[in-house]
Order: C-alpha cells, then structure tokens, then sequence
C-alpha cells in the first residue's frame, strides 16, 4: 500500500519534484497548486485540465487535506462567525470569521490543544495533543473563505495552540499563504500571537519577515505574570524585551503588545505605569483587552472604569494605545474563548 503525502503542504519546488517521483512533467505541478490554493479545490476529481490518469494517480499517492465544517455559528451581536472543523485524524479546531470595516480577517489555529497553560485561557485545557500541519492552517482559511463567500484579507494566528510552538509549519504556512500562486495575502496583513517564547522571538527576528508580532504580556512584573501564564517561570520580562528590542531591530516592525485586563490583578494604576514603560522601550503599541469568561478559569473582566481609567493612564504617557473591540463573545469566540473539544460535536451542521 503506498503511503500518502500531504501535498498541500509542499511549497511548488517540492510539488514538482513530487510529480518527477511519480513520472509526471514538472509543468503539472504548478496546475495542481492554482487549483488547491487559488481556485480551493477539495477533490482532485475537480482538477478538470489534468488528465484522468494523473488525476487518479494523484488521489493514489497524495492526500489532499480538506477541513470539514462540523459547526458554524454567528453571533447576534457583531455577525462573527466561529467554524469548528473535523481535521482528517478526528480531532477538531476552531476558526473565527470577523468582519471589519477594512475587511474580512481570520483567526486560525495552529495547534491542537496548548501546551503553554495560559490561567485565563480555553485553549489549553487538556494540554496539547500534536502539531497542526501547513496544509491544516492553511484549509482554515480556504474553507472559511468557500463557505463565507467572501474574500479574507487578514489573517490572525492566535487561535488554539502557540504559533511558535509549531515554527516550521507556521513558516511554510506563511509562505505559501503570501505566494502569488496562492491567495497571495501580503505579509503585512499577517499577524502572529505569541505567549512569550523569547528564543523563538529572536529566531522569528532571523528571517525579518514583514507580518505583525503579538506578544500576550499579560502582567508588568515577573511576579504578576506568573499567576496569569506558567511560561513566564521559563522567560522574564526582562528577558522577552530584549527579544523584542532584537525583532524591531532585524524587522523595522512594531511589536504588539496583548494586555488582558482581568479585576483586581494586572489592572492597577501602577500596573498602567508599567506597562507604558515596557511599551515605550520596544516602542510596542498595546492592545488592551478586558479578559473573556471562561467557565473553568476564575479571571473576571475589569470593570468599564477602571479599562477607561487604564487606557487614559496609558495615553498620558504617550503610549499608543487600543482598547480592542471584541467580537463574538456571546458564541464564545473572542480571545481567549476558543477550544478543541465539545460535548455537543455531532449537532448538526448549520449554517446560519
């Protein structure tokens, strides 16, 4: 029986050595990857100007990694869409469609489960389970964008799992997204999220790609960052500026800086003073973001005053500062929120 390769995962240069293996003309490569990455072929039976035969001996040697949606649902309050997919294996992600005045952007994920154990996080529970493949972050993309019917111009990956925790996937994944022969999406409408895996920062820093860098802070000191993120034992603050500082340097691109707000624990007036001092030495722009409830963690969200107290403190001190607006909270599908198991996986699909 021969074994199957994953061949949305190959860049072309390895696509058409797959087809030389196979006694097929280099040419068909490029025919087979429009088809899976610009047109969003899900069967190779849809690859109408190849021919039977090379048709058929690719569904012989090759698996074409397609997600199946198993629920979709919107919410009522802002018309974010959160996909929860069936990968080829069984185990299941989650995808958000948010809708934006300059466009559609998608947050994908990059793993099943987390390793990183996050306290204020869905994601996580019940750890991590395996890497997700190019292919597999990819198909979130391709399938929302088919089963939308709108473009995506955005694409965020910071959903389940630690980008960085999966660097070379998260590469490839990059690469063939941003590819011309692709949905060619431009790097600098790419960003990713990471809890703060400082030697990864700086190997990311080493190939001074153009997307945007999310670093979840979380806490100003060591101290409070411990109680919310477990990473924070491994890497100190002082430890994840100086990779900051290393990716602005190789990059010219500003870092962002994620802050949960959750009552009574980062929220201070002297936790404002800090984080505009962390900020200003990596010239971060910060994202502020009143932590989502989750039923297994005890974190609850600030209260309206104290975030707007929290933000004018930030904007004093010249700080660039956004209170992010988050979006499908009531389908729990903002940050923080998305997770890789359900109770309920085999209700019907419904597309609402």
């Amino acid at each position: 029986m021969i074994e199957k390769t994953d061949i949305k995962s190959h860049v072309l240069s390895e696509l058409q050595r797959e087809m030389e293996k196979i006694g097929e003309k280099k040419f068909r490569a490029a025919q087979i990857y429009e088809w899976m990455h610009k047109k969003l072929a899900e069967d190779f039976t849809e690859m109408t100007n190849l021919s039977l035969s090379l048709r058929e001996k690719c569904a012989e040697h090759f698996e074409l990694t397609v997600l199946r949606p198993v629920r979709v649902q919107e919410s009522k309050l802002d018309g974010t869409k959160k996909y929860l997919f069936a990968l080829g294996d069984g185990n299941m992600v989650e995808s958000v469609l948010m809708r934006y005045r300059h466009g559609n952007s998608v947050c994908i994920s990059s793993q099943v489960g987390c390793r990183m154990g996050c306290r204020f996080c869905a994601s996580t529970l019940g750890g991590l389970v395996r890497n997700l493949t190019a292919g597999e972050m990819l198909e979130q993309v391709y399938r929302v964008q088919k089963l939308s019917g709108e473009r995506v111009s955005n694409v965020v990956v910071m959903g389940i799992g630690e980008p960085l925790d999966n660097m070379e996937n998260l590469l490839r994944f990059i690469e063939m997204l941003t590819d011309e022969k692709g949905l060619n999406i431009s790097k600098r409408n790419i960003t990713v999220s990471t809890c703060g895996l400082a030697p990864k920062i700086r190997e990311l820093a080493e190939k001074n790609l153009q997307i945007t860098l999310a670093l979840s802070l979380h806490g100003v000191t060591d101290e409070k960052r411990k109680k919310m993120m477990p990473v924070a034992e491994r890497y100190s603050i002082a430890e994840l500026m100086d990779a900051c500082r290393y990716y602005f340097e190789k990059t010219g691109r500003r870092i962002t800086f994620e802050y949960a707000l959750a009552a009574g624990v980062n929220d201070a007036k002297e936790d404002a003073q800090g984080l505009a001092v962390l900020s200003g030495s990596v010239h971060a722009h910060v994202n502020l973001i009143p932590v989502n409830p989750v039923r297994e963690r005890e974190f609850a969200a600030s209260g309206k005053d104290t975030v707007r107290a929290f933000q004018k403190k930030l904007e004093e001190a010249g700080v660039n500062v956004t209170l992010r607006r988050e979006m499908g909270r009531d389908i729990d599908g903002a940050c923080g929120q998305l997770r890789r198991n359900y109770a309920d996986v085999l209700a019907p699909l419904s597309f609402m």
